[in-house]
């Protein structure tokens, strides 16, 4: 299915989006990516979901990714006697590990891992950022903390720790149930929660053996700091918007998202920008002029997604939500300004073979009347290179694998077809150009640029380029070996 775009749209599935006739609908509306939030629904209805997709895939032809997020360690306080407390700016306020119910002076965190790193002048942050505490001593088992905001605070918020490193796994338990359950299924990405350092991603690059490929997302000040190494280890990034704006100044996370996007394209890796996009659109069938602005300025930075989390899962509205998100994406990508943006935040790379030959690609594209881009590709690493030069033709991904062709449906601008083992270079121009025709991007009268490796079927070897036209006869009347 031809998206009139390059972005692509990841929407997450819920109980607003749970019939085979939605997923259906959301597809071919514009979702190319569907995200199944592994912190709610059991594992049998993960599985539904997920048969559901793979349905849908079937019977429209299209190639489908799937990522499963995984929920990553959840802190929370402990429950209160009246079920909540109000705190007032100046109190003290201690957390303890005590598990008796708390009250207006107390309440249980049940985290050692928490006191551990804890010290003077640390801040915890209760119910999304809405309360926060400054630590004013601690020890093994308390922290007693001053109320610097402060509100109502109830059973089992969520508390965030933006300080420190905590000394804690990116994979719970749950988690690596979780891994294991999709992993099974068949998923195309791991979307890996709390991750604070590259070994956070280590563990699950070892459990899922690589049965789907690892997207770090970042969330925490600390992965922030250390996210050169985190995007080295990682074959995708998220830019997780929620916890990074309340664990740091909501100020700071437009640079901070602007730096992570570039950087990702920088090294040909793709790039999600997630977290209340269109969020008015969870109960009004029209969004906010600066919920569309955010989706452009993710669309005009180069990234290669947006995300829906709640708006396609538990919104009133979710086909109007991937709608909104196709018709911006079209727009902004049909600006000239668009074009200017992305060619000069390019960032040249000339590492190898490789690297040349998506390049000239993509120059000679530029220079000449060619319609599409083809590789051949077996592990995805040519069409992702390719991506990364976000030429202004179409990118056409032929692989054998389909395991390679979903998970490269979340790169920018791939439109993936399933192809035959190879064996001769020929024979990848013909399919190329036989391609180009069926899927709608050329005619017999136009020319695309071929990419491949030969030897064949070699992950890595991109090392031929040729403009060849579309018109087979021509090929076998200039190639008649």
């Amino acid at each position: 299915m031809r998206r009139q775009r390059n972005v692509k749209i990841v929407a997450t599935l819920g109980p607003a989006s749970d019939s085979l006739e939605m997923i259906t609908a959301l597809h071919t509306t514009g979702a190319d990516v569907f995200r199944l939030n592994m912190s709610h629904g059991s594992h049998e209805e993960i599985r539904e979901k997920h048969a559901m997709i793979r349905k849908v895939e079937e019977q429209t032809g299209s190639t489908i990714s799937i990522l499963a997020d995984l929920q990553g360690p959840k802190l929370r306080v402990g429950v209160f006697a009246g079920d909540s407390e109000e705190l007032v700016v100046g109190a003290d306020f201690r957390l303890d590990l005590d598990t008796a119910e708390g009250d207006a002076s107390r309440v249980c965190l049940p985290h050692p891992e928490i006191f551990e790193v804890l010290k003077e002048g640390a801040s915890l942050l209760v119910n999304d950022g809405k309360i926060r505490l400054r630590v004013k001593s601690c020890g093994a088992d308390f922290a007693n903390c001053e109320v610097v905001i402060g509100g109502t605070i109830s059973n089992r918020k969520g508390v965030n720790v933006p300080d420190v490193v905590l000394p804690l796994a990116a994979l719970s338990d749950k988690d690596r149930a979780d891994l294991e359950f999709v992993c099974g299924l068949g998923v195309d990405w791991l979307a890996l929660s709390f991750v604070q350092r590259p070994e956070d991603v280590a563990e699950a690059r070892t459990l899922a053996n690589g049965r789907a490929a690892i997207l770090s997302k970042i969330e925490k000040p600390s992965a922030v700091e250390r996210f050169d190494d985190i995007l080295e280890v990682s074959d995708g990034i998220m830019v997780a918007r929620g916890d990074l704006g309340v664990e740091l100044p909501v100020s700071a996370v437009p640079p901070i998202q602007k730096r992570l996007v570039r950087r990702c394209r920088a090294v040909g890796k793709p790039v999600i920008v997630a977290t209340q996009m269109l969020e008015s659109m969870i109960e009004s069938p029209m969004p906010t002029r600066a919920e569309v602005s955010d989706v452009a300025t993710a669309i005009y930075e180069g990234a290669d997604a947006v995300m829906l989390s709640a708006e396609s899962a538990a919104g009133s509205f979710p086909l109007e939500a991937v709608t909104t998100m196709d018709n911006v994406a079209i727009e902004v990508e049909a600006d000239p300004t668009y074009t200017q943006i992305i060619e000069s935040s390019r960032t040249a790379s000339r590492s190898g073979i490789a690297d040349a030959m998506v390049s000239a690609a993509r120059e000679i594209a530029e220079t000449t009347d060619v319609k599409a881009i083809c590789c051949f590709t077996q592990s995805g690493a040519t069409a992702l290179l390719t991506a990364r030069e976000r030429p202004r033709v179409p990118i056409i991904a032929l692989t054998p694998l389909k395991d390679t062709a979903r998970r490269l449906a979340l790169s920018w601008g791939v439109n993936c077809v399933m192809t035959g083992e190879l064996d001769r270079f020929k024979k990848a121009v013909v399919g190329a150009a036989r391609a180009a025709r069926e899927e709608g991007f050329a005619t017999e009268d136009d020319f695309v640029v071929v990419t491949a490796g030969v030897p064949f079927n070699v992950p890595g070897s991109t090392n031929i380029l040729r403009v060849a036209p579309c018109d087979e006869r021509l090929i076998f009347a200039s190639d008649p070996e």
